[in-house]
């Protein structure tokens, strides 16, 4: 009687459809089928998950009204800030001016913080919105842009290293 109820509320207040993207419980994948019981995902590997309703606890909907490009990106100590601010916003108005992408973006990719400073590079917080499930491939050309942008405007994408200083005993 849990899963026909739990399943009742999920459909009545249209928590997700078939078809959209969502993390139960640990298990993401594609809707494939609700019923009254229980719910049907296919996750990315195509592996099918049958999910009772009353087991659930928590349902997060990746594609519902719109998905975000959420991107955390290291550059080197010695990068001029305002210059990568300004290359990550064109890069991003570029993105969202292209035909074969316009129509997908809602809010361009822009800088919004700095997030971190880490072991090899000042982390930068990337932000954008896209309808839902486009967000996947508009992260994926937003960042082949980046990496083309940061490449010609001489920005470092720094990677771990290790700096070993050699002591010279006395003789």
């Amino acid at each position: 009687i849990k899963d026909v109820l739990t399943g009742l509320f999920i459909i009545l207040e249209n928590q997700y459809r078939i078809g959209d993207i969502v993390n139960i419980d640990g298990t993401s994948g594609t809707v494939q089928d609700i019923s009254l019981r229980k719910t049907t995902l296919r996750d990315i590997n195509g592996t099918v998950h049958h999910i009772t309703h009353g087991s659930i606890v928590l349902a997060s909907n990746l594609s519902k009204d719109f998905a975000r490009v959420n991107l955390d990106i290291g550059v080197a100590y010695d990068t001029n800030l305002e210059r990568l601010i300004e290359i990550v916003n064109r890069t991003g108005e570029e993105l969202a001016s292209d035909p074969g992408f316009s129509e997908f973006i809602i809010a361009p990719p822009k800088f919004l913080r700095v997030n971190d400073f880490a072991d090899s590079a000042i982390m930068i917080k990337i932000l954008g919105e896209t309808k839902p499930l486009k967000q996947w491939e508009i992260a994926g050309e937003y960042r082949k842009r980046l990496k083309i942008a940061f490449d010609k405007e001489g920005i470092e994408i720094p990677f771990p290293q290790r700096v070993i200083h050699q002591v010279k005993s006395p003789d």
